[in-house]
């Protein structure tokens, strides 16, 4: 029998002022739950249907349809500390003002199947623990390394320390045929920005090398979706990269 209060606290863990609260976020379903206890992540609780009965499972829930099984995982510290040292060496991510759940969650899967040594997110980025970007991230939420960071002194110090920052614009060069750094002796920081606005200025400033993702056809979109973009650079870089590493 699970109590009102355990269940109110639970609930509550769907908003982000009482995740901060907690140090807390819910993963729901078999595949996530696996993942978090496979993790090395703190486990605070857990809850199954059968022990608990499908009314309570359907009052704790944060999904429309309630799964088998519930956690209750601790956020790490590296998700609220905000980092602007410089890497060293390796292929990075540095997220500037992503806000759509779907758009982090599916990064972070593509940034796993891909191998991408760290994700860095702006403050202004969307809470990794949204319940939609848990679920979306299929399990990457566990196995990929995110970090908070002051984005612009980030890349900053990454190309102080020798390194090189790419990031994507309309008048960049085309992705296809300029030559590309996998971070083998200096960290590469590639920088995703935001949905509607792109990289800002000041993060703008700091990025040594423009690209740009060609568009194959005239009077198209204006833009790609920002995953889809993340997707096809972190392909194009691990391309070019085959064989050097």
């Amino acid at each position: 029998m699970l109590a009102a209060k355990d269940i109110k606290r639970i609930k509550a863990l769907g908003q982000k002022k009482f995740r901060d609260q907690e140090g807390a976020f819910v993963v729901e379903g078999e595949k996530l739950v696996a993942e978090a206890l496979a993790s090395g992540f703190e486990i605070r609780e857990i809850y199954r249907v059968d022990e608990i009965g499908n009314a309570a499972m359907e009052r704790i829930t944060q999904l429309s349809s309630p799964s088998p099984v519930l956690a209750v995982v601790a956020k790490p510290a590296s998700w609220d500390t905000p980092d602007a040292d410089a890497p060293g060496p390796g292929l990075y991510l540095a997220l500037d003002g992503i806000r759509d759940p779907g758009n982090l969650g599916t990064i972070l899967r593509t940034a796993d199947w891909y191998g991408i040594d760290a994700v860095y997110a702006s403050p202004d980025t969307v809470e990794i623990t949204n319940p939609k970007v848990v679920q979306s991230t299929m399990g990457a939420i566990f196995r990929v390394k995110f970090i908070k960071a002051d984005i612009p002194a980030l890349c900053c110090a990454a190309v102080k320390a020798g390194g090189k920052v790419y990031g994507t614009f309309l008048n960049g060069d085309n992705i296809y045929t300029s030559t590309l750094d996998n971070g083998k002796s200096a960290p590469s920081i590639i920088v995703v920005g935001n949905e509607s606005n792109g990289i800002c200025p000041e993060t703008a400033a700091a990025v040594s090398h423009r690209l740009t993702i060609p568009r194959f056809k005239e009077n198209g979109p204006e833009s790609l979706n920002a995953a889809i973009a993340t997707a096809i650079t972190i392909s194009e870089f691990k391309r070019q990269c085959q064989g050097k590493e």
